[in-house]
């Protein structure tokens, strides 16, 4: 009895310990960048609201399109008149010249029902109402591209600040362990009286301030995967592995290809949400016009009343109609001028945005490509600057070892190392920021 109560123990702790990994593993995430992009695009907050929007212009599409449809409606009254109306008639009716005879008019119970069917045969307003939101069910669609592309923007700025940091984290990790080195041999020289007790201390200086460094470049970390969960519209508590490394891009650019790469301003997203605004201050303008235009609708109407002294005893009448209705604006008061005028001066002001945002485009073209060049060039002589200052700190480091060197002369030189890695890592974020940039002017982002 005891073993099978062991065994049921035991069963219970390793179902628990498997939710519980379960647990974990749901907030863990391990993502290379293009993992990253996918993930957002489902997941990220604006991404949500934005494929809203898209959804809502698609049922305000239908609902302008069903106000051009046949429209029906039903009625139905009841009415008992608990007081009849009672009104005064002249005498002479009732071979009683010169009184008032005081008569009531009207049954008890009055009963009707009624079906209507209307519909609009012309509405010009309302037909190009109808384009202009089949045209915004357009554009809603473009501006989810957009903010696509936005989002996918953001994550690989997201990505590559957590890779650069992470590097800068690794070097300063491997400074603090060499200098802790040279704080050691510092330390087995004083005792030795081959140093002073102040290059003890301005060894020791060197590594406060650089771990000091370290604890800020950790909270930066942080800070920058906090900022990739948010892209990512995943929790604070989610861990994130990062799963490509800094080689991983810089092995991958190819400069020379990005920049022969032909742009056409034309097939910008910005341009074709512009020229699409120009297109819907244009149909605005025509709905202005056509607001003078007359409206034309037909109507049908079938109807029963019921009529009597008794619920159920009442006389049925049947009626019906149908016809015409023709409505003509005659004076508005110059108030459907300024409206044309006003809707004019904004299609006017929206044709001189597309053409404002097509230069924009192209000189931000222009520039984008001499940012790639001068970062990739500026990245060249970091890297190579970091090599010259590596070197020129360990022969420094050998010589004040061999008391050649004071410790200042090794701390300015540790300071101009690592003054040179964080030039080559600052660097680096601008070349891969400025091929993002071009990117995404190129729409090189999918």
């Amino acid at each position: 009895m005891k073993k099978k109560k062991v065994l049921t123990v035991l069963l219970l702790l390793s179902s628990a310990c498997g939710i519980i990994q379960a647990q974990n593993s749901s907030n863990d995430l391990k993502l290379s960048l293009k993992e990253a992009q996918e993930y957002a695009i489902q997941n990220n907050k604006m991404m949500v609201s934005t494929r809203m929007d898209v959804n809502a212009s698609k049922v305000a599409v239908w609902e302008t399109v069903s106000n051009a449809l046949p429209q029906v409606t039903a009625s139905g009254s009841f009415t008992d008149n608990l007081k009849l109306m009672t009104t005064l008639l002249p005498g002479d009716f009732f071979g009683k010249p010169g009184e008032k005879v005081p008569v009531t008019f009207g049954s008890q119970f009055n009963s009707g029902a009624s079906i209507q069917a209307s519909m609009l045969l012309f509405n010009a307003p309302l037909y190009i109402g109808i384009e202009t939101t089949k045209l915004a069910n357009k554009l809603s669609e473009k501006n989810l591209a957009k903010t696509e592309l936005d989002t996918k923007e953001s994550v690989c700025t997201a990505y590559y600040l957590i890779l650069v940091s992470e590097r800068s984290l690794e070097i300063l990790n491997g400074n603090i362990a060499n200098l802790n080195e040279t704080l050691k041999s510092t330390r087995s020289m004083y005792s030795a009286g081959m140093a002073e007790s102040t290059d003890v201390d301005q060894m020791i200086s060197n590594v406060t301030m650089v771990e000091n460094t370290r604890s800020a470049m950790q909270l930066s970390i942080e800070l920058n995967y906090n900022l990739l969960r948010f892209q990512l519209g995943v929790s604070a508590e989610t861990r994130i592995h990062l799963s490509e490394t800094l080689d991983d891009f810089t092995s991958d650019i190819n400069i020379e290809a990005l920049l022969s790469q032909h742009f056409d301003q034309k097939q910008n997203l910005n341009y074709i949400l512009t020229e699409g605004q120009e297109k819907m201050s244009s149909l605005a303008l025509k709905s202005q016009k056509s607001s003078v235009l007359p409206t034309l609708a037909a109507f049908y109407s079938y109807g029963v009343n019921g009529m009597g002294d008794k619920i159920s005893n009442q006389q049925w009448f049947r009626n019906s109609m149908t016809g015409l209705q023709l409505s003509i604006p005659v004076f508005g008061s110059g108030q459907k001028y300024s409206q044309i005028k006003r809707a004019k001066i904004n299609f006017e002001k929206a044709k001189t945005t597309k053409e404002m945002v097509s230069e924009q485009l192209l000189l931000q073209e222009k520039q984008l490509r001499y940012n790639l060049v001068n970062a990739n060039l500026n990245y060249k002589s970091q890297k190579d600057n970091v090599d010259v200052s590596k070197r020129v700190y360990a022969s420094m480091e050998n010589k004040y070892k061999q008391g050649m060197a004071s410790s200042l002369e090794l701390t300015q030189s540790n300071s101009f190392y690592l003054q040179a890695e964080n030039n080559y890592v600052s660097s680096l974020m601008n070349l891969l920021q400025s091929k993002l940039a071009l990117n995404k002017l190129l729409n090189n982002m999918n």
